[in-house]
């Protein structure tokens, strides 16, 4: 009798453990879906394969996740629209 209940905490412990392990996998992805990072895919995967590789990446992949990647200024944005419209213009002129 006392085996079978050793065997059924030991088998509750297991499954505890890989909810555990399921939940801290998912953490850096998660964060990154939340805040819309454009590499939220490539943040989860680094996530899980840091997981594997004693966890090294999966910190890479956290502050990845938290991470905000440089976006180009307006200006710029809105002289590049500029000179595209100028070049549309020039080659409805030709």
């Amino acid at each position: 009798m006392l085996e079978i209940f050793a065997l059924i905490v030991l088998m509750v412990l297991v499954a505890a453990a890989i909810w555990v392990i399921v939940m801290v996998g998912n953490i850096p992805g998660n964060i990154a879906r939340s805040e819309a990072h454009p590499q939220a895919d490539a943040i989860n995967t680094l996530a899980w394969v840091g997981l594997f590789t004693l966890g090294v990446a999966w910190f890479v992949a956290l502050v990845w996740a938290k991470f905000k990647p440089l976006l180009p200024p307006a200006t710029l944005e809105a002289r590049v629209a500029e000179l595209e419209s100028k070049v549309a213009e020039l080659e409805v002129g030709s």
